[in-house]
């Protein structure tokens, strides 16, 4: 790390994300009052008052009482010093608000380490996968992850246009469960930027994916069913065209078709739990003969599906045997709990960060992907009493 890479000017400096916004500071101002015991600062007609300088690398050395190369080594890890010198020399920094200048790094390594997020579904709403579970969790998981190596996530919403992101310095960008013929696969491809996605992308130039098992999570959800006794699933899916959804519809016909069993598939055209419930019910109360066993793959709350199956009569898991695909920690709490299958979003998260990683900083040229396996947390709401 050479002094020329540390030292900061203040031209062209930026707020970090995340600052606190709305609260004063001890010595702030507020409208209309100052902060007891100090004086408001001078106010510039026509132009803000310049940014404070930021603390370079060698204020931190003289404040820590050490060489600059030392302070330098502690800071990035390497160097032969030891735990109480890069201790030191790592609180000093944090006491003192220093920054690396990431202009210089981002000059030296020629990429900005902003990775683009994207959520393919929900292009007419597009931030409503925060509200889902799963999309949370490995949205969490994958800006957590992608931090530890050094990278920050940029939230693009679904359906983003080419002129909204083509001038962010973006490295690369996971599309996480894209729909059919998604523009923005293509026009990020177009633009050489690598893709993390879905299994939609195997063998593209630039494309890499990282996915759940479709075909072996009904296969585990509905063999548990079999063993408890069920003779008549029912499925509740959203009608959607990601892959996933695409597999999930494909795997139950091909199940029900070679065990001999009736097939009874109800699909949901929007998400939220309203919906998702009222699919519930269509499955509940559709044809001659009532399901023994329902697997809810539309998220929705553990709770709801369970308040529905009572409210049509059903004692679960007597008369019926529940599970749901979901992340929804209240599928513990509920009486009796209820049965999930996890899509294991935080390893989907680590396994694509990692894939990422390999590709940007390691020189992985060849495109591939890696398949991360399903988990079914059983519960009471799917075991017959004995």
């Amino acid at each position: 790390m050479t002094e020329a890479s540390e030292h900061s000017t203040t031209a062209g400096s930026t707020t970090a994300v995340g600052a606190t916004a709305g609260g004063a500071t001890a010595g702030s101002t507020t409208a209309g009052s100052t902060t007891a015991g100090s004086a408001a600062p001078p106010v510039r007609q026509g132009r803000p008052a310049p940014p404070a300088p930021r603390i370079r690398l060698v204020d931190v050395a003289r404040e820590a009482g050490l060489s600059k190369t030392t302070v330098s080594a502690a800071l990035n890890g390497t160097g032969r010093l030891s735990p109480a010198v890069r201790e030191k020399a790592r609180e000093t920094a944090r006491r003192m608000g220093y920054r690396p200048n990431a202009t210089a790094r981002q000059l030296r390594a020629g990429r900005a380490r902003l990775i683009g997020y994207v959520v393919g579904e929900l292009a007419d709403a597009p931030w409503r996968f925060l509200e889902s579970p799963y999309f949370a969790r490995l949205t969490g998981a994958t800006a957590a992850t992608a931090l530890e190596r050094g990278y920050a996530l940029v939230l693009l919403p679904a359906g983003s246009l080419h002129s909204e992101w083509a001038e962010l310095p973006l490295d690369a960008v996971v599309v996480a469960d894209p729909v059919a013929d998604d523009r923005i696969v293509e026009d990020l491809l177009a633009a050489r930027i690598p893709v993390f996605s879905d299994r939609t992308v195997q063998g593209r130039p630039g494309a890499h994916w990282v996915d759940v098992d479709a075909e072996a999570a009904v296969q585990l959800a509905l063999d548990h069913f079999l063993a408890e006794g069920a003779r008549r699933p029912a499925l509740v899916l959203p009608d959607s065209t990601t892959r996933f959804h695409r597999e999930v519809f494909a795997s139950h016909h091909d199940w029900c078709a070679a065990h001999g069993l009736p097939e009874l598939a109800v699909q949901v055209a929007e998400p939220g739990n309203g919906p998702v419930i009222e699919a519930v019910e269509r499955a509940l109360t559709a044809g001659p003969e009532r399901p023994d066993a329902l697997l809810v793959v539309a998220e929705a709350s553990p709770p709801l599906v369970l308040d529905a199956a009572r409210r049509h009569g059903h004692d679960v898991p007597g008369s019926l045997l529940l599970a749901c695909v979901s992340e929804d920690e209240t599928a513990v709490h509920t009486d009796p709990p209820v049965t999930t299958l996890s899509l294991r979003p935080d390893a989907v998260a680590e396994a694509g960060i990692e894939l990422l990683v390999s590709v940007l900083e390691h020189g992985r040229q060849e495109t591939g992907g890696a398949l991360v396996p399903v988990r079914l947390d059983v519960r009471a709401s799917s075991r017959r009493p004995s």
